[in-house]
């Protein structure tokens, strides 16, 4: 079901009202419930909501049929979409946590900022086929060099994933470095090289101009970015689209940390058998050198 196809969330509110005195008792109790609670049904499972509603989970399933629709996810799908939609701007949202602060209305807050989290996650996933994350790990182990692109907090999440993998890899450069320029450190890249580059939006020019510099020479370009029209998704061999909304002004990098990670245990899979050798000796090394507290 596509957006267009979607009823709006007053919509289904109008019909559980209109329909409300023709329901069965349970239905009209489930009924009852979201319309007193509607907030809670883009963050909820069935079972979560029919346990806050006190009914079974079937009954919102004939609660949902009976006012048009295929189920209850098609229920629940315009609430859900209706969370992913951000405030105006920045500032708006930082004007809005504040005045929740001042409300003393912080549980609301924890709750949307678990649920924006999860439903990250959820949704960046199922928009990915394992095909092709297994395809951009492919590319990865077989490079001579990998560079990861990352500014502003998404250059911690560039430097974590490089990290990682240096635990069993040594091809690995996070960018920018310091003191110099994306563009500058991939001079002497070429088709041998890869470069996984993430910006979302505001798209960072560095970061676009840089992924420029990779297609004109040859790179293989894996990028991440939170829409399909990101100039890192259009322009890449590969490309995979996160989930970035939240209720706080800055975007979420839940979803991209999750994504690395997972690209990173392909990576690990695919690799030869040599790389279990060298996670072992990396690690049996760090204790040998006293970096870890051992158990007494």
């Amino acid at each position: 079901m596509n957006d267009l196809s979607l009823p709006s969330t007053e919509e289904l509110l109008r019909r559980l009202a209109d329909s409300l005195d023709d329901y069965p008792p349970e239905q009209r109790k489930a009924a009852a419930w979201i319309l007193e609670n509607p907030h809670e049904i883009g963050v909820g499972t069935v079972r979560e909501v029919a346990k806050a509603a006190a009914v079974k989970p079937n009954t919102l399933v004939r609660m949902a049929t009976a006012i048009g629709l295929d189920g209850y996810d098609a229920f629940r799908e315009p609430f859900r979409e209706a969370l992913r939609k951000p405030q105006k701007t920045f500032p708006d949202r930082a004007r809005w946590l504040q005045s929740l602060a001042a409300e003393g209305a912080l549980g609301p807050l924890y709750a949307e900022m678990v649920g924006a989290a999860m439903r990250n996650v959820e949704d960046t996933f199922a928009g990915i086929d394992p095909t092709a994350l297994e395809a951009a790990a492919k590319a990865i182990w077989g490079a001579r060099r990998v560079f990861t692109l990352g500014v502003g907090v998404n250059h911690s999440n560039a430097q974590n994933f490089t990290y990682l993998a240096s635990t069993g890899m040594v091809q690995f450069h996070a960018l920018p470095r310091p003191g110099g320029d994306a563009a500058d450190a991939l001079a002497f890249a070429d088709e041998r090289d890869v470069l996984i580059a993430m910006t979302c939006k505001p798209y960072r020019r560095e970061v676009v101009e840089a992924c420029e510099v990779a297609r004109e020479q040859k790179m293989t370009l894996i990028g991440i970015s939170d829409s399909p029209a990101s100039p890192l998704i259009t322009g890449g061999d590969h490309g995979f689209v996160v989930s970035a909304e939240t209720p706080q002004f800055f975007p979420s990098s839940v979803s991209t940390i999750a994504l690395l990670e997972t690209l990173l245990s392909f990576v690990i899979a695919v690799a030869s058998p040599e790389i279990v050798d060298r996670v072992e000796k990396f690690h049996a090394r760090r204790h040998a050198l006293g970096l870890y507290l051992e158990d007494q």
